[in-house]
């Protein structure tokens, strides 16, 4: 019963949509285990170009089981937006299905990121202001409000009331937000739940028949193991477990349902938003870089920050997530550039040395990447289909990466589209691999 769990393994941002569309294509069914519509998966296919935000990635292939799974944070309206949008391009979505336990995000909890992000100022965390940490907030403070409460009035409206009574102060200055009127507020969702109301369910049972059928079940994360609420830059993170082991806790399964950990990870570095980042890059070459390789957010359009491939950090998310292959993306970005730098350890403000990923914030925040330089390469890898095809240059600096990090690479992104891709020797055998092309 192969169950392969795809996380991000950097800031977010890592192009896990192109690598779970591809492994959609093997697998029986995808599970999308945490997160909210504050992440977004870009997938180029067919010359079309998909922004998902809520919608597993295997939405794209017919006839398969896509779960949103109970760990996930839904709101109805991004949700029922996004199903008109795929069904206006002919996408077939009879498969998906919604956990009955995921919890909804309300529109309180939207005015509520606002109000908390403006009163931090230029200590920002630099959310999406999407409502998705109030809802996690409210989910701990057992004041969620779930999918299946979309299904009855009485009980619906009860929660609305008893989760506003302890938020009217901090939603003073909504008052007079139309969208607070409890009976308008009840209505709306309601109608959300009779449009959604097929396709909810209890998405663990059905994981886990699939698994007992010695089915394929890949698991989607969002966001990246930097974020993680507990495991990354904290405060500067999202407010969920993008790691793998939280595939088990948001999708219903337990650790034995996971076979194999797949890691995606940009041939460099980005990140969106506040927090530290050892390897940024600020000029010329961090605007080349983001221009070459398209970095803004999917879902909300900011400009990502920029810099060299950390693998200090990328070996500290590949032990939290006990990875067992890398997918690497982007490396057609660094086509062009003479010289490539790739961080192998941490300066400390004070000079000291650090060769893992320091616990302690003040550490993290003024450290800086201290570099290997590595040739770099002119030749345009469009057209490369297997690991001979690259040049020299980037077949070393990929070995590099992989022997440093401890982790083979299955995977290797050369452009958008789905068929810029190589599967290399090491991913023979892995489940939901493709054929090596020889």
């Amino acid at each position: 019963m192969p169950g392969i769990v795809i996380v991000g393994a950097q800031w977010g941002d890592e192009g896990k949509g192109k690598i779970t569309d591809l492994l959609a294509e093997r697998a029986d069914a995808i599970v999308r285990f945490q997160g909210g519509n504050n992440a977004g998966h870009t997938i180029v296919r067919d010359g079309q170009t998909w922004k998902l935000h809520l919608m597993p990635s295997g939405i794209l292939h017919p006839g398969k089981l896509c779960v949103i799974g109970n760990g996930v944070v839904i709101d109805p309206k991004v949700l029922t937006d996004e199903l008109d949008e795929l069904r206006r391009r002919r996408v077939d979505t009879s498969g998906l299905r919604i956990s009955a336990n995921a919890h909804l995000i309300m529109p309180y909890h939207m005015m509520l990121d606002h109000a908390g992000e403006a009163k931090l100022g230029k200590l920002q965390i630099g959310t999406t202001r999407r409502g998705i940490g109030p809802c996690y907030a409210d989910k701990a403070a057992r004041l969620g409000i779930r999918v299946q409460d979309l299904l009855d009035e009485k009980i619906l409206k009860k929660k609305i009331v008893a989760a506003l009574e302890p938020k009217w102060h901090s939603l003073r200055p909504f008052a007079r937000d139309p969208r607070l009127d409890l009976q308008a507020m009840t209505d709306d969702y309601l109608t959300y739940g009779h449009r959604l109301e097929r396709y909810i369910t209890d998405t663990s049972r059905l994981v886990l028949d699939k698994l007992d059928e010695d089915a394929l079940v890949v698991f989607e994360g969002a966001q990246g193991a930097l974020l993680d609420i507990d495991h990354g830059t904290y405060p500067f993170v999202t407010s969920s477990n993008p790691v793998a082991g939280a595939a088990c806790i948001g999708a219903g399964v337990g650790p034995k349902d996971i076979d194999e950990v797949w890691g995606v990870t940009k041939a460099y570095g980005t990140r969106v938003g506040s927090g530290p980042f050892p390897t940024e890059l600020e000029g010329e070459l961090a605007d080349l870089m983001r221009e070459r390789g398209g970095e803004y957010g999917t879902t909300t359009g900011r400009p990502r920050r920029v810099g060299w491939l950390d693998l200090v950090a990328l070996h500290y998310a590949a032990r939290i997530n006990s990875l067992t292959a890398l997918a690497v993306t982007k490396l057609d970005v660094l086509s062009g550039l003479d010289q490539i730098s790739v961080c192998t350890r941490y300066r400390g403000a004070e000079g000291a040395e650090f060769d893992y990923f320091p616990y302690h914030q003040s550490v993290l925040h003024h450290a800086v990447g201290e570099y290997v330089e590595m040739p770099g390469w002119s030749e345009d890898l469009s057209e490369c289909r297997s690991e001979s095809d690259l040049p020299a240059a980037a077949r070393e600096y990929l070995a590099f990466v992989a022997d440093f990090v401890g982790v083979p690479i299955a995977l290797i992104g050369i452009g958008p589209s789905r068929d810029e891709i190589i599967w290399t020797e090491a991913s023979r055998g892995m489940a939901g691999a493709a054929p090596v092309v020889s």
